[in-house]
């Protein structure tokens, strides 16, 4: 009988303790290599293709399909190189990349730099409509395949900062400095595609390619994905399993029920209700682990309404007739902390997190949260609509709680009301699609452990992941300032100043720091979360 391996933490004031990093379970034999680990998922918002994908859920598949330059720690986040042999710069401005020999996509194609370049240049070009063209926005020409008028047509096919220079060679030169360029290269939008996906892309879509220690094998919307282990994926990570099957559920409360039943084997989405039952419903198959996630409320500036000093007030003032102490406590039973800023704490304060940055605006405070808002004229429509889908992450448990907290804080019943979503992919059309009226979550996993990557994704001019349509110079001239400056430290100083906006704008309130948090069944081991809250499927083995 195998030993029980458990790493022990706390994970914030009043939590309880649980397992952190690599959690073990007693096993009945050996393992089963081709034993298929059911975990739950939530169907993504789009076909899955790295340059139009920008979610949980679709990100968790290309986690697993796809491979890129870079790759970051499952235990500490760090990024360490992987297809790439070498990522060379003199001047953080032009870089050289080398791949690794003999690199291969599931299909049998060779991965060479030309992957990359075409996949960037794909996604880059305004018209094929990916969400992630903003990574590329630092580029040389990639004002030329994007221009700033979304109606118009690009001057060019490619950005003219790529050239391949080898068969295992390219280079690219940026538009400026930028110290910390290589950190981001882990994140998927950079991941590399075979010739099929331009050849016959929607084959593509149907069952993506790629060159990671999975393959896609079929797909049902609403029911499941099936994923294979690739036997010619030769990474320093392949799969000590057969599959995964990625199980779509709409209730986090099933699937914990599914759990308990021994009908799913992975459960990364624990409901709050269930939170101090959890580690004796399971004991040391419950894992519990600071992550790289901001839980968030961000505002609408596409609306009137939420424009201007005045609605600046308002917004504020919501922030402070939030309980946040409270309702981490009595929803999230501590597994959830307080945020100070809009990062995360795993970064530390050499990467950027700063608990002095949000300052009043993230304290509770009744009396001056009242008189902010009658400043600014009052809720928008007399009432506070809070928006969020309701199938992950039990979103109705603290949406509740929230609106409790502020029809408390401003003396009146039903000042707040949740308008609840019904599944992840309605939700995030709805945002993208810019349809929200009011305050709506705007949760944030970081894509790669950086500050710059909390900062402008969410909050840069037409920035990828700028649901709200917040817009500020003074900001975007700070973050390009630090992008530009001459050291990582000396980047994350200017990013630190470029934060200090967000506390005078407010475009997202933050709520609470995440910690992750997944239950696993008897069946399987070895099951740990990444510093992003995802399961490292590929280490997780199957019991006989």
């Amino acid at each position: 009988m195998r030993g029980v391996t458990r790493v022990v933490c706390v994970v914030g004031a009043g939590s309880l303790l649980a397992g952190c990093g690599v959690a073990g379970g007693e096993s009945r034999g050996g393992t089963d290599p081709n034993g298929v680990v059911r975990a739950s998922w939530s169907d993504p918002q789009r076909p899955i293709e790295p340059g139009n994908t920008n979610e949980v859920q679709g990100g968790k598949v290309l986690g697993l399909i796809t491979r890129g330059l870079t790759r970051y720690d499952p235990k500490t986040a760090e990024s360490v190189n992987d297809l790439a042999e070498s990522i060379e710069t003199e001047d953080s401005r032009v870089w050289r990349i080398r791949l690794r020999e003999g690199l291969r996509f599931s299909d049998g194609t060779p991965v060479t730099a030309r992957s990359f370049t075409d996949a960037w240049n794909y996604t880059a070009n305004i018209t094929n409509k990916q969400v992630n063209a903003p990574f590329f926005q630092y580029v040389e020409g990639y004002a030329d395949v994007h221009p700033a008028d979304e109606t118009a047509r690009p001057r060019a096919k490619t950005m003219s900062g790529l050239k391949v220079t080898g068969p295992r060679t390219f280079e690219v030169r940026l538009t400026q400095r930028y110290a910390t360029w290589a950190e981001g290269l882990g994140y998927q939008a950079f991941a590399p595609l075979p010739r099929l996906f331009f050849e016959d892309h929607a084959a593509w879509l149907r069952r993506p390619v790629g060159n990671g220690p999975y393959k896609v094998e079929s797909y049902r919307r609403g029911k499941a994905m099936k994923l294979v282990a690739d036997p010619a994926y030769r990474g320093p990570d392949k799969a000590r399993n057969g599959g995964v099957e990625l199980v779509v559920y709409t209730d986090p409360n099933t699937a914990y029920a599914d759990l308990l039943a021994g009908n799913l084997d992975v459960a990364d989405d624990i409901p709050a209700a269930q939170l101090p039952n959890a580690a004796a419903d399971l004991g040391d198959r419950f894992v519990v682990r600071p992550a790289g996630i901001i839980q968030t409320v961000s505002f609408p500036f596409y609306d009137r309404a939420w424009r201007g000093a005045r609605a600046a007030k308002v917004r504020r003032g919501i922030s402070m007739a939030i309980d946040r102490d409270a309702i981490t406590k009595r929803i999230f039973n501590g597994t959830r902390i307080p945020a100070k800023d809009w990062t995360s704490p795993v970064l530390g304060a050499k990467g950027g997190y700063d608990a002095s940055v949000c300052g009043e605006v993230c304290s509770y405070d009744p009396k001056k949260a009242r008189r902010l808002i009658e400043e600014g004229g009052g809720l928008p429509g007399g009432k506070l609509v809070l928006t969020s889908n309701v199938d992950t992450g039990s979103h109705r448990d603290w949406m509740d709680a929230v609106c409790h907290s502020v029809d408390k804080a401003l003396g009146r019943e039903h000042s707040c009301v949740v308008n609840p979503v019904g599944t992840f992919a309605d939700y995030r059309t709805q945002v993208t699609d810019r349809k929200m009226t009011g305050p709506f979550r705007a949760g944030w996993q970081m894509d790669y452990p950086n500050i710059e990557n909390f900062l402008s994704k969410l909050y840069y001019t037409d920035a990828s992941s700028n649901d709200g349509g917040h817009s500020n110079p003074e900001f975007d001239r700070l973050i390009d300032q630090a992008n530009a400056a001459p050291s990582a430290a000396a980047a994350v100083a200017g990013f630190k100043d470029a934060e200090r906006i967000l506390a005078r704008d407010v475009p997202a309130i933050p709520l609470w720091y995440q910690n992750g948090s997944a239950g696993f069944s008897e069946r399987v081991r070895d099951v740990a979360l990444d510093p992003f809250s995802v399961p490292v499927y590929q280490a997780i083995t199957v019991t006989r």
